[in-house]
């Protein structure tokens, strides 16, 4: 009998493996057919989450919902407005002329690496830093002309940009209007015992995840600019906005954004890349262990093994949105597989209760 348990186990085990291999490859294939689409709606429903809490705040000071909803979708636009006017400009500004100084860099880097390599000889050390120096120089330039032959598709780009950032603004008003109807419909489609679980896990782990995940990347721009400046760090502005970006990928971001840039400074100068890199890391030690376990917690409950499955996944099914999205949503599934086997367990645990006992 023990025996026959154990092969049903295998078999529904063995049998479930390929299902939902085809069940994510099937996703994978929907999602390519409407990754455009998809990836507004998502981005709307994201900003959508966001704003709500400053739609609250006014609706708390008596104004209606319509009221607070276009009050923060014209604050929401005029913020962008001014950031396109001034921070966008700057940046594109600092971009064009790293692309322009690479070259220069590069020729400063192959010296230096050159002159290690000499060093090397002369004390008999087995190092080729002159054939490393190369072949990071032929990739690094090889990326740079990838990027000059698109410039044309960079400039048609923005325009689509712009476009695209007018149609996700017009779908988040409309789902700051109606998006609760439409999410409490899709919720009374499950099950009691599935969808509120589900609803509450994905409200927690978006909220706590995004809204702290943000602050604490403005927190690093914030710090590290006026430190950058000080340090006579070239392109400061664009360096730290690189890394400011890179924190909002979790676990693994901030040393991708920290070491591109510091291997970008050190193509000038290694010392100061040295510094760049040490700075940053120590502001990043400062933002994990003070500032985001007060802000975020434990709010996942994942193991860091099963955070980098869903980072590599999220990648493979949707590019850098799917990396942004996969920790709550991964998250959101702990949470509410927790909540509902917690359910049962409760329920089972009353039901024994209430078992007469036999008295001996």
């Amino acid at each position: 009998m023990h025996r026959s348990v154990n092969l049903q186990r295998l078999l529904i085990f063995g049998l479930s493996g390929p299902i939902v291999a085809l069940n994510v490859w099937l996703l994978t294939q929907v999602f390519r057919y409407f990754e455009h689409l998809i990836t507004l709606l998502i981005v709307a429903a994201i900003l959508a989450f966001l704003l709500n809490y400053l739609v609250r705040l006014f609706q708390y000071i008596r104004m209606s919902r319509t009221q607070s909803v276009t009050l923060v979708l014209l604050i929401t636009l005029a913020l962008l407005i001014l950031i396109g006017l001034t921070l966008v400009p700057l940046v594109t500004e600092q971009t064009t002329q790293l692309v322009n100084k690479i070259p220069e860099w590069l020729e400063a880097s192959r010296q230096n690496f050159d002159a290690l390599d000499a060093w090397a000889k002369r004390h008999n050390l087995p190092l080729d830093l002159r054939g490393f120096s190369g072949r990071i120089n032929t990739q690094i330039e090889s990326q740079l002309q990838t990027l000059a032959s698109q410039a044309v598709g960079l400039a048609l780009g923005t325009l689509s940009g712009v476009i695209d950032s007018i149609l996700v603004l017009v779908l988040a008003f409309y789902m700051l209007l109606y998006g609760g109807r439409l999410w409490q419909g899709l919720i009374n489609l499950l099950p009691p015992q599935i969808g509120i679980p589900l609803s509450e896990s994905l409200r927690l782990n978006f909220q706590n995840f995004f809204i702290s995940q943000i602050l604490l990347a403005i927190f690093m721009v914030m710090v590290l600019i006026p430190i950058f400046v000080w340090m006579q760090v070239p392109f400061a502005l664009l360096f730290t906005i690189v890394i400011g970006i890179s924190e909002l990928i979790p676990f693994i971001g901030a040393a991708l954004g920290i070491s591109l840039v510091a291997l970008l400074v050190m193509l000038q100068d290694v010392g100061l890349g040295i510094q760049v890199g040490v700075v940053a890391t120590v502001l990043h030690q400062i933002r994990d262990n003070v500032l985001a376990p007060r802000m975020m917690g434990d709010f996942t409950g994942l193991n860091p093994i099963w955070i980098v499955i869903a980072l590599l996944v999220g990648l493979k099914i949707a590019g850098f949105l799917g990396v942004v999205i996969a920790v709550p949503v991964a998250g959101t599934i702990k949470g509410t597989l927790d909540a509902i086997l917690g359910a049962q367990s409760q329920v089972m645990k009353e039901a024994a209760s209430k078992e007469p006992t036999v008295e001996e």
